[in-house]
């Protein structure tokens, strides 16, 4: 199961692209209070998103994002049948993608 929610939404003949990725998100200074150690970095680096498999944004994104992101977008066009496909890269080279069609 992708860790990738996107839903899409047509507003004043634009495209509205939300997602929401389940991830930790750990900036590597906080302290584990069982074990009174520093948390290991553990964030996204790279959210990139497509629009019919062309580069429509490419993020660097760093350990400052709260745990579980939320992104929006805005896309001038994009029609039913389209493919949305967002993608994100961590520091621990942990990946994933998710591909969602436009209504």
């Amino acid at each position: 199961m992708s860790s990738i929610r996107i839903r899409t939404k047509r507003i004043d003949g634009k495209l509205q692209i939300r997602t929401l990725i389940t991830h930790p998100m750990e900036h590597g200074r906080n302290i584990d209070k069982s074990t009174n150690q520093p948390i290991p970095a553990h964030f996204i680096q790279e959210l990139t998103v497509k629009h019919n498999d062309k580069v429509i944004a490419n993020c660097a994104i760093g350990g400052g994002v709260s745990k579980d992101p939320y992104f929006a977008f805005m896309l001038k066009g994009g029609e039913p049948g389209d493919k949305i496909t967002i993608s994100w890269v961590d520091n621990l080279g942990r990946q994933d993608s998710e591909e969602h069609i436009i209504k």
